[in-house]
């Protein structure tokens, strides 16, 4: 299996794993808020972002070019900092720190998919990148992970 299929499914199977652990956990009122919602908010960042032409996908499959796999890795990421931001605190705080902590994990790890060729940063716009990913995908990260956890908090 190359490269880029081995990482998706990788992606899916993490997505579905920490589904799992979200329905044997959680109240399936907040699982499906997180999940579904979470989906859903996922999936329209990300067709925004390939519709202004600032990043192209690699890998499909896909709709709206918006690869499926993705949708996996980003309520996966955004569930696991907002359980580990839930041992902590509660409420708002804990969507700040998940939102932080998910963006803190897309960080350290967004260049390896740029290096390995499953997406590419295609814009131009002005201001400062960390290892070639830009500015906007870390405060789209904020965004998306705040909305993502907020969905879950009246449900917990």
């Amino acid at each position: 299996m190359p490269s880029s299929r081995r990482f998706a499914a990788a992606t899916v199977v993490l997505g579905l794993g920490t589904l799992a652990h979200a329905l044997l956990t959680w109240p399936v009122s907040a699982t499906l808020a997180l999940f579904a919602g979470g989906t859903l908010v996922a999936f329209v960042a990300e067709a925004v972002v390939i519709s202004l032409d600032w990043l192209e996908h690699h890998v499909g499959p896909k709709a709206l070019d918006v690869p499926l796999y993705v949708l996996f890795g980003w309520t996966a990421a955004v569930y696991v900092a907002f359980r580990l931001a839930l041992l902590v605190t509660d409420g708002w705080m804990a969507v700040v720190a998940a939102a932080v902590l998910a963006t803190a994990y897309d960080l350290f790890t967004d260049h390896r998919g740029v290096a390995e060729g499953h997406w590419t940063y295609t814009d131009d716009l002005p201001g400062p990148r960390y290892r070639g990913v830009p500015w906007w995908n870390f405060a789209g990260w904020l965004a998306v992970s705040s909305v993502t956890a907020t969905l879950a908090v009246p449900f917990l």
